[in-house]
């Protein structure tokens, strides 16, 4: 209704303007008779002069703003036709959907249009009008009928004007079009944005090409998407379709990670007392950030730049930003910073190597995507990330030659055996020189060297493990002197030396090289030498002395010698299997060897021995109560010397010959840990 009455009320503003118009032309044309009939009778009615003196007045007036009121009237009927036109379009927006998609768009234009030629020139219409009224009133032209009907046709102007103005800006058709054209891009996106239905994590890997976050969207679906943020743009309206498309693929990138169970990034801290919690988290985290950088971030980042891709990079790249953001990349980045903030140990050594390869790995794609100035807050994070790393990584390799050799003053193994240190730190080294971590050891301490404005040394790697394996070296000589019986120490020297020589085609072997290798194995038999000699060489005096007597022909035979000599072999015999059963040799082979060797140089002597003292006594001769071990009950003692404690428990088939690094991680972690904490 209201709307009616304003049409009508732009109607009679024109009828009336028009009426003024054409009575002031009329009213014109009747003063110029009136002039020719005045100045007849000028000389004949002077009297009337001074009557038709104003009248003469007015057709002068008249004749001089008559193209003034033409060029006021004109305009103003100009504007209430296209007041009439914004109706129309108005009531085509409101009533039609946006099914079809470019004719809508293209009413909107129209709309556009038509409010900003009104915005143009209604206003002038109306000055033209004041101006008009101005001049007719400056001329004494105030209470005439036509004057009246122009302010009359001015009152309508500007409050049509006002209504028109506050409509639009209170949510007017074009608002509401507007509004309608952003529910339409929404509901586009959610049609056509579709997350992966994964059934468990396993389904999930990241070398799957059926796990693309969703597909792009279809060319006609891509074509109506452009086409609305572009006249949204033109309006000044993106805005809010920025932040509906922020919305929804946002939804879908989450729904996206969903599957993966990404809960433990929010764990306020990580079970640091819990290695296999930690490695197992670590694996969790690289694969679940791998995937959502290559297919759901790659894939949302290649989406943002299509649809946005007229309004420019700037657009899209906000977009995309917003999108990373509220997916949870920070989430990622924070969560693997707390690997760099767990305790200093050579396990979290290895860890930081393996987070450094995944960010290395991921360096073009965080390069690709998060390379722009939109994403400064991505970049800041990232950066201290690897900066942690690096430095974390830098920091406690360097110290693992100063660590080794503040073990020094711990006591050695008391089974002589190789101790867990040097296992330990030889398969470490190892693990380092593997083909897993070095390049990428290397390669952080490249980049450590360049942020101290140094060059990286060709060997800077490989020198640091040299001295890692001297401070070992300088640590076995040191530990060896611990022992009080040299025999202990001498089977400690060989175990470890066979150890050394163990490391025969593994990195760390082939980094020291042939001749290290060699002269560790000189090493070893010049000590199991030694060991025998000064252990079973010196228990073989007594009874061999005595197989000499007993081969004599010297009569009579001395036997309380004999017996004498044989208890004293019985007791040294005991006393030494006693004090040497607690000994270990770790290597199977070498334990074999070594036992023959025993029974051997002692199985022999003492058997003959004893078939030579059986004769020389009779059956029920008292002497046989001295014979305490047959000669296969000392080889069986002999044989079970040197055995791991699980193997002398029964377990004879699950001997290890080394300790890989996993049997010794709680043992030596917690014990490098504390002394890596206290440098």
């Amino acid at each position: 209704m209201a709307e009616g009455k304003s049409i009508e009320s732009l109607v009679a503003a024109r009828d009336l303007l028009k009426t003024s118009l054409d009575k002031s032309r009329a009213l014109g044309l009747e003063l110029d008779g009136m002039s020719l009939r005045l100045e007849t009778a000028d000389q004949r009615l002077l009297s009337l002069e001074s009557a038709f003196r104003p009248a003469s007045r007015k057709k002068c007036t008249f004749l001089a703003i008559g193209d003034h009121i033409d060029c006021a009237i004109r305009p103003a009927d100009a504007v209430l036709k296209v007041y009439e036109s914004v109706r129309e379009l108005e009531h085509s927006l409101l009533a039609s959907p946006c099914s079809n998609l470019p004719c809508y768009l293209s009413t909107v234009r129209k709309l556009e249009q038509a409010l900003r030629f009104l915005s143009d020139n209604c206003l002038l219409a109306i000055q033209w009008l004041q101006g008009v009224i101005e001049l007719l009133e400056d001329n004494g032209m105030t209470n005439e009928r036509y004057v009246l009907n122009l302010k009359s046709s001015l009152s309508i102007l500007q409050d049509l004007q006002s209504s028109e103005m506050k409509s639009h800006r209170d949510g007017g058709a074009l608002s509401i079009a507007f509004d309608k054209l952003e529910c339409e891009f929404k509901q586009l996106l959610t049609e056509n944005s579709a997350p992966p239905a994964f059934d468990s994590l396993t389904e999930c890997p990241v070398t799957k090409d059926a796990c693309v976050a969703s597909s792009p969207f279809p060319a006609s679906v891509m074509q109506k998407l452009q086409a609305i943020l572009e006249r949204l743009n033109m309006s000044n309206q993106l805005e809010s379709c920025i932040h509906a498309y922020v919305d929804v693929r946002t939804l879908n990138a989450r729904a996206s990670l969903q599957a993966l169970h990404l809960e433990y990034l929010e764990s306020p801290t990580l079970q640091f007392d819990d290695e296999q919690t930690i490695e197992s988290d670590l694996e969790r985290w690289s694969q679940h950030l791998q995937y959502a950088m290559k297919h759901v971030f790659e894939h949302e980042h290649r989406l943002s730049m299509q649809v946005f891709q007229k309004l420019g990079q700037e657009v899209w790249t906000r977009c995309f930003t917003m999108i990373a953001s509220r997916t949870g990349i920070a989430a990622f980045l924070q969560f693997g910073n707390k690997f760099t903030e767990s305790k200093k140990s050579p396990d979290k050594l290895l860890n930081l190597l393996k987070v450094f390869a995944v960010l290395d790995d991921l360096r073009s794609d965080f390069s690709q995507l998060f390379g722009t100035k939109a994403c400064a807050e991505i970049q800041t994070l990232t950066r201290d990330l690897i900066r942690n790393v690096v430095h974390g990584a830098w920091e406690i390799f360097w110290e693992l030659s100063f660590q080794v050799e503040l073990q020094r003053q711990s006591p050695p193994p008391s089974d002589g055996s190789v101790p867990l240190l040097v296992s330990f730190v030889m398969e470490y080294c190892n693990q380092l020189l593997g083909d897993k971590y070095r390049p990428t050891m290397i390669q952080i301490l490249v980049i450590h060297q360049s942020w101290k404005h140094e060059k990286y040394q060709e060997g800077l790697f490989t020198n640091q493990i040299y001295n890692i394996v001297k401070e070992i070296g300088l640590n076995l000589d040191s530990w060896s002197k611990a022992y009080h019986d040299r025999a202990h120490s001498f089977l400690f020297m060989m175990n470890n030396h066979h150890y050394f020589c163990s490391l025969k085609g593994t990195k760390l072997g082939d980094m020291m090289g042939e001749s290290w290798v060699r002269a560790h194995e000189q090493y070893k038999d010049y000590y199991s030498t030694l060991y025998l000699k000064e252990s079973w060489g010196k228990l073989l005096a007594p009874i061999t002395q005595a197989a000499t007597d007993l081969t004599a022909e010297e009569e009579p035979i001395d036997r309380d010698l004999l017996k004498k000599r044989l208890k004293a072999f019985n007791e040294a015999f005991d006393d030494m299997y006693k004090k040497q059963y607690n000994w270990i040799i770790p290597d199977e082979d070498l334990r074999e060897k070594m036992c023959q060797r025993v029974v051997q140089a002692i199985a022999p002597i003492y058997g003959s021995y004893i078939k030579k003292y059986t004769t020389s006594i009779t059956p029920d001769d008292s002497a046989h109560r001295y014979i305490k071990h047959s000669v296969q009950s000392l080889e069986n003692m002999l044989g079970s010397l040197f055995q791991p404690k699980h193997r002398k428990l029964g377990n004879s088939k699950s001997v290890t010959t080394n300790y890989p690094i996993d049997n010794m991680k709680n043992a030596m972690t917690s014990q490098l840990y504390l002394t890596l904490t206290a440098a």
